[in-house]
């Protein structure tokens, strides 16, 4: 029998996995609303599943009627968010410790995310979780968002890994259908920013990152 590959990588996406970036998010564009003396407000429970579409439909859907030009708007909301800290508060229960965890373990861990490139290094920097991580790919030039395989291709090439040393853990549709695309096995976390009757085929489901850190740890130690 072939020798099954053993895990040594663990890509992460970011928003709604490790980060609960709606409050920031919510916060940025009711000040653009506030700017533009709109009547709209944002319901910051409805704004969640916004995360994960992709900044245009995010910014159209939550600024609503306030909503000029989304190519012009989402390039104000990211200039502001730029320079806007982000609290450590809002990193997800268990986030901290089991990273740590999962490095003390000999695994090396990755970033594949939707969010421009220096946002996620900014986020990260900001929220002490920067030096967790071996590779860090966001939205940039050249490579195309999630669910197109090109972040996660720039992933596996910066690692020098194949898809069967890895496992993918995301919070969404999007992270699903790349983990599948690629043949990388997916684990879910179902507090995230996924529709609430999405239910992921063929995957791992946790609610809680400490869960999520026990198993992948425990694979590890009885490898």
């Amino acid at each position: 029998m072939p020798r099954r590959e053993l895990i040594r990588h663990v890509i992460f996406d970011l928003d709604g996995t490790l980060i609960d970036s709606c409050a920031v998010c919510v916060d940025i564009l009711s000040e653009i609303l506030v700017e533009r003396r709109s009547d709209h407000a944002i319901d910051p429970i409805a704004a969640r599943v916004y995360m994960s579409r992709g900044g245009l439909d995010m910014v159209a859907g939550l600024l609503g009627p306030a909503c000029g030009d989304p190519v012009a708007d989402l390039a104000d909301f990211r200039a502001r968010y730029q320079i806007r800290h982000t609290p450590i508060e809002t990193v997800f229960p268990g986030v901290a410790d089991g990273l740590q965890r999962m490095r003390d373990a000999g695994f090396v861990l990755s970033i594949c995310s939707n969010k421009p490139q220096i946002l996620c290094e900014k986020v990260l920097e900001d929220t002490g979780l920067a030096d967790h991580f071996a590779v860090i790919v966001g939205t940039q030039t050249g490579l195309r968002p999630k669910p197109a395989p090109d972040l996660l291709k720039a992933v596996l090439d910066k690692l020098g890994a194949s898809a069967q040393e890895c496992v993918f853990v995301g919070d969404s549709e999007l992270d699903h259908e790349v983990a599948r695309a690629e043949a990388i096995p997916f684990h879910f976390l179902s507090y995230g920013y996924a529709a609430r009757d999405w239910v992921p085929e063929a995957c791992t489901t946790f609610d809680c990152f400490q869960a999520l850190t026990d198993l992948i740890v425990a694979q590890r130690v009885h490898a």
